[in-house]
């Protein structure tokens, strides 16, 4: 037979167990051991020319690759922050023409906050700088190109 405190204590792992379930099935991209990020680039150019927008990008893990980017096109990823390593910064050089600019494309210490409950990242990118978005209806210019 169990004593209480067995019970107890057996009780408390079904509640963690099932809390762990639960919140996994609500936030789909909450991991059990961390969060995913969606991080997405796209090119908002009125008028491109002829000329692409460039972009390369970089994650603790290694390259991303790059992409020529026509006016609408988009270049995206899942950025996954574990709990036990908080080095999840992903950067990303752009070239439009005679300017390039290197950015955070995500960097956690910035962006785990502003990302917020959605897990979205969005910047677009225009010909006066780069903005942002987490939800992709109001944009925040952070930056210029200079």
């Amino acid at each position: 037979m169990k004593t209480p405190k067995q019970i107890i204590f057996l009780l408390i792992i079904i509640f963690f167990t099932l809390t762990i379930i639960f919140t996994s099935m609500l936030q789909p991209q909450t991991m059990l051991l961390g969060k995913e990020y969606d991080v997405r680039v796209i090119n908002s150019f009125r008028d491109n020319s002829s000329l692409p927008l460039v972009i390369w990008c970089n994650s603790p893990q290694g390259e991303l690759g790059g992409r020529a980017l026509q006016e609408g096109d988009d270049f995206r990823w899942t950025a996954r922050i574990e709990l036990w390593s908080w080095k999840a910064d992903y950067t990303c050089t752009m070239k439009w023409e005679s300017k390039r600019k290197r950015f955070d494309a995500f960097k956690i210490s910035r962006d785990i906050n502003r990302c917020g409950f959605t897990g979205k990242c969005s910047w677009s990118v225009r010909e006066d700088g780069f903005y942002f978005s987490s939800d992709e209806v109001y944009w925040t210019k952070d930056f210029s190109w200079l």
